[in-house]
């Protein structure tokens, strides 16, 4: 456990380094602050067709509040699906425009960003902004006149892929960068949107914050914004976890096309898709069915997905290339084959695709079959049933952290710090490690060794899943309050039932560390009747009671040269002796009241 943790402390050091480099640079760097909004841009406010939700409104309010300081703006808005934060960077945007800065949207694929077009596009008609777009649907001609609008300042807002990252692409003067869905963007484009942080206003769209970008606004490093209001008469969808039947593919496909709505049938292997889309042509003849992927030809794929948008067809046959974004409000069931075989974000992006209307809309998540599935495919699909609530993108995001833990908060060295030592621990090192670069009095810290060689452990016939039982190890590890421990007590009965002697002897062992990180002891160890302490360099001991101690209990209490204190204890029997040893901690230490714990043998340890 000390070698993983060293090890993460290591990466961490180097990651937070980094860290506190680019956002020293985005500090020390006076961006341009934006004016107020005016009467124009209330004009801009209330064309907005619908009735803002109230976080939809605090993430309105705190983009602009950002967007008037001088500082450059990194805000994440995390919202599902049809959440309005499109809404939250138009207004963003207009802002911008409306201060004579240049706006960028960048989208994960070409199909969103057309659509982003639409409706940038339909949301500005008002207003003499001129929105552009950069895609492999425009012919090269057609990209050449729109980058020397943007080199010119005639193109007020542009929307593209990763291509708006290219070096060709020059602004006049660019002050504001949308990003949507940023962890689809591989690891180059990522390392240029940092460069990019340090110099104008980023806001982040997502609909699951991944664990990095969610850990990095826990730590507050990024702002975040939560918009977890669903809009008026949105309805919660249904999920359901099935074995692959043509039954049910059936039922649901002529539920669905039965009310005049569609379908999206995902089937994310390119080689087989066509040969599926048969099988299920001759199980549904009733229905219109297209195919869409990746590999399609730019303007077949285009055709394919405006019909569908357009409802010229019934069922779409398709691969992930559905997952970002794309609005598709008639569609309103979605099967998934496999499912097993995606990650937790990806389904519930997947499954956000429907349910974008007042309609009742159904996810079915289908699994083989007579093949086992992997446990953790398994917790994924029973995370995503128990979120079928609305606005649980966050709380996925957690779900996720706990079974993958997360990827490195800056680039793509995808390191599973996270995984190695827990969430809390993680977070509490970063903060160390910047603190420490910032040049901040950072408090000195010990990680206690106790060698005390008491059985403490969770027995596996009492916590089966091992990673249930190491997600405990790592909450006690991270204790900091006795009543912490009480509510773990709490838990695990109520989960596990009554615990036996290691489980007990554990808790106490957990005590006692949370007690001597606090008095900054280094070691403690028994052997031969006697327990040795070695204390940190640093440790706020009563020199002169030490040495009185020492004195006046010559036979029980000695000082090694090697800065050891060691002592025979009244009683032999763990608990009491641990007792002891809190008990003489107080005695000689300078240690501010309200962080003691209490001084009677045994209390708080058991």
């Amino acid at each position: 456990w000390e070698r993983v943790k060293a090890k993460s402390r290591k990466a961490i050091f180097a990651m937070a380094e980094e860290l506190v480099q680019l956002y020293a640079l985005r500090e020390a760097r006076a961006g341009i602050a934006a004016a107020p909004p005016d009467a124009l841009y209330q004009e801009f406010e209330a064309a907005f067709e619908f009735e803002e939700t109230v976080d939809q409104q605090r993430a309105i309010d705190e983009a602009l509040a950002d967007m008037q300081k001088s500082k450059p703006m990194d805000r994440l808005v995390c919202g599902d699906v049809g959440y309005g934060k499109t809404e939250v960077a138009m207004r963003a945007a207009f802002l911008a425009v409306e201060g004579g800065r240049q706006v960028a949207l960048l989208a994960p694929t070409t199909i969103l960003a057309q659509q982003h077009l639409q409706t940038f596009r339909r949301r500005f008609r008002n207003h003499p902004v001129r929105v552009e777009m950069v895609s492999r649907f425009l012919t090269a001609k057609e990209i050449q006149q729109v980058l020397d609008g943007l080199a010119k300042g005639v193109v007020d807002i542009v929307i593209g892929t990763h291509r708006l990252l290219q070096k060709d692409v020059q602004f006049k003067d660019l002050g504001l960068v949308v990003i949507d869905e940023e962890h689809r963007f591989g690891v180059a484009h990522k390392e240029r949107l940092k460069k990019l942080r340090q110099l104008v206003d980023v806001v982040s769209l997502t609909a699951t914050p991944i664990p990095r970008t969610l850990h990095m606004s826990l730590v507050g490093i990024r702002d975040l914004s939560i918009i977890e209001t669903p809009p008026l008469d949105r309805l919660a969808i249904q999920t359901y976890v099935t074995r692959y039947d043509e039954r049910v593919i059936r039922d649901a496909i002529l539920r669905e096309i039965g009310r005049g709505g569609q379908v999206f049938f995902l089937h994310n292997r390119v080689e087989t898709i066509d040969r599926l889309a048969l099988k299920l042509a001759d199980l549904v003849p009733e229905a219109k069915m297209a195919v869409a992927h990746g590999q399609m030809r730019t303007k077949d794929l285009e055709k394919v997905m405006l019909d569908f948008l357009d409802n010229k067809t019934q069922v779409l046959v398709c691969s992930a290339i559905i997952e970002s974004g794309l609005d598709f409000p008639n569609a309103n069931t979605i099967i998934i084959n496999r499912a097993d075989r995606f990650g937790l974000a990806q389904l519930y992006q997947l499954r956000g695709r429907v349910g974008r209307s007042h309609r009742h809309a159904y996810a079915y998540l289908l699994i083989p079959g007579e093949q086992a599935i992997t446990p953790d495919a398994e917790r994924r699909l029973r995370a995503l049933q128990e979120l079928d609530g609305l606005g649980g993108g966050f709380k996925l995001a957690l779900h996720d952290l706990e079974i993958r833990g997360a990827g490195n908060l800056l680039g793509e060295q995808q390191s599973g710090q996270i995984a190695a030592i827990g969430f809390e621990l993680y977070t509490e090192m970063m903060e160390h490690a910047v603190r420490e670069l910032k040049g901040e009095a950072v408090a000195p810290e010990v990680e206690p060794e106790i060698r005390l060689g008491i059985p403490a452990y969770f027995p596996n016939d009492y916590i089966p899943d091992a990673n249930q039982r190491l997600l405990f190890y790592k909450r006690l590890a991270s204790l900091a309050k006795p009543e912490e421990l009480e509510e773990i007590k709490a838990e695990l009965k109520d989960r596990f039932g009554p615990y036996g002697q290691t489980v007990e002897n554990l808790f106490l062992v957990m005590e006692l560390r949370r007690v001597l990180k606090i008095f900054l002891v280094q070691q403690i160890s028994a052997s031969d009747g006697r327990v040795y302490l070695l204390f940190h360099a640093e440790s706020p001991v009563k020199v002169e009671k030490l040495l009185e101690l020492i004195k006046t209990q010559k036979n029980r209490f000695r000082l090694s040269p090697d800065g050891r204190l060691s002592f025979t204890p009244v009683h032999q029997e763990w608990e009491p002796m641990v007792g002891e040893v809190v008990e003489l901690l107080h005695s000689i230490y300078e240690i501010p009241a309200p962080e003691l714990p209490s001084a009677t043998p045994g209390a708080n340890l058991a």
